[in-house]
């Protein structure tokens, strides 16, 4: 074996374990509880790490601290589930009474609005939603479909790139952006 062979060796295993110790290792996820990390690997991920994350993420912003808030919540979810928008809406009527400052209450209030086409009542509830939590990409893909319903492209194309700058790789989102933009931008000839 030639010294430049053991040399090159030495090299690719010393740049292996640089790389190894200086990229962030997304088989470590941050704390399910850190939004702040789990937003930056979110921003980061792959396709694949990006699911995972999506999901903790989604469990995160579920979590009331409430036994009583939760089961509202859960109840207003079946109730969507179950095609029943008006008992989902009463379900998390009370909840958004019961914790005002819970933004998972508003935002999947807001979907049983968006379910009785009640689109203005949807948005006021998004909008809310993202004060006390700015970062739910979901909520800003909602306020973007209300947008695109009524007509408002622009305003659409613009939630749905804040919503893929903090989720690069949801599906719906780049969906709705490559729909939108020849709409919005106009197409080369």
């Amino acid at each position: 074996m030639s010294i430049a062979s053991t040399n090159l060796k030495g090299i690719v295993a010393a740049t292996a374990i640089l790389v190894t110790f200086s990229i962030p290792s997304f088989a470590q996820t941050a704390d399910s509880r850190d939004e702040e990390q789990l937003l930056l690997q979110l921003s980061q991920a792959t396709p694949e790490q990006a699911a995972n994350i999506d999901r903790q993420l989604k469990a995160l912003w579920a979590q009331s601290g409430s036994a009583s808030a939760d089961l509202l919540l859960e109840r207003g979810r079946e109730a969507l589930e179950d095609g029943d928008s008006l008992a989902a809406i009463e379900h998390l009527t009370a909840l958004t009474d019961h914790a005002p400052q819970f933004a998972e209450a508003w935002h999947v209030r807001a979907s049983a609005f968006f379910g009785i086409e009640r689109f203005g009542m949807a948005a006021a509830d998004l909008e809310y939603a993202l004060t006390l939590n700015p970062n739910n990409y979901e909520a800003i893909y909602g306020l973007g479909l209300i947008f695109e319903i009524v007509d408002r492209p622009d305003k659409a194309l613009d939630a749905y790139e804040r919503a893929l700058a903090i989720h690069p790789h949801h599906e719906e989102v780049t969906n709705a952006v490559n729909r939108l933009k020849p709409r919005v931008e106009g197409s080369a000839l």
